[in-house]
């Protein structure tokens, strides 16, 4: 069995498959190497991986079911780390298709690629963006998060309840980790 890492070229999801790696654990990685963040830091990252035995990569683009479909014929996953996003509060104002691709129809396609080949434990980004226009501080997990200030708060709250709702209907082990960054 092995773990699926997305986004594995992005600061966060390098660091968490080094630490799969170094456990031995068999990940296959996948990123479409966004320009969102600098290209090459991201290629330097995935050089560090690829010396590991235990590490194969793959150019995916999650919004594309066909090509996330692919890896997962491919490989027997028992555990998704989804880490992959369109990041980035400003510019979910100038490109919001980009958001409901990435984050919205890319998420769905994990999740549907979850319980179609039967892969049961999933954690994947979420963001403290959906915490919104929130004053109380320290934020919890029971403050009200139905009010985002963002077109990327919107589409990482939509991935919350998205994974609910796979949990609910299909049984998938969900947990979203509110990142602050």
């Amino acid at each position: 069995m092995s773990i699926l890492v997305t986004g594995i070229a992005g600061f966060i999801g390098s660091h968490v498959a080094r630490v799969l790696l170094e456990r031995g654990e068999q990940i296959i990685g996948i990123d479409n190497f966004s320009d969102y963040y600098d290209v090459n830091l991201k290629k330097n990252r995935l050089k560090g991986l690829e010396n590991f035995d235990n590490f194969t990569f793959h150019n995916v683009d999650i919004s594309n079911i066909v090509s996330v479909e692919n890896i997962y014929k491919k490989y027997d996953f028992n555990k998704v780390c989804h880490l992959a996003a369109q990041a980035g509060v400003r510019y979910s104002l100038e490109a919001p298709m980009e958001y409901i691709n990435t984050n919205i129809v890319g998420h769905t396609n994990i999740l549907e690629c979850c319980r179609n080949y039967n892969v049961k434990n999933i954690v994947y980004a979420s963001s403290s963006s959906v915490y919104g226009g929130n004053t109380k501080v320290p934020f919890s997990v029971k403050d009200r998060v139905d009010n985002p200030v963002s077109l990327y708060a919107a589409t990482k709250r939509a991935d919350e309840l998205i994974s609910y709702t796979y949990h609910h209907l299909y049984d998938l082990n969900t947990i979203g980790l509110r990142f602050f960054t």
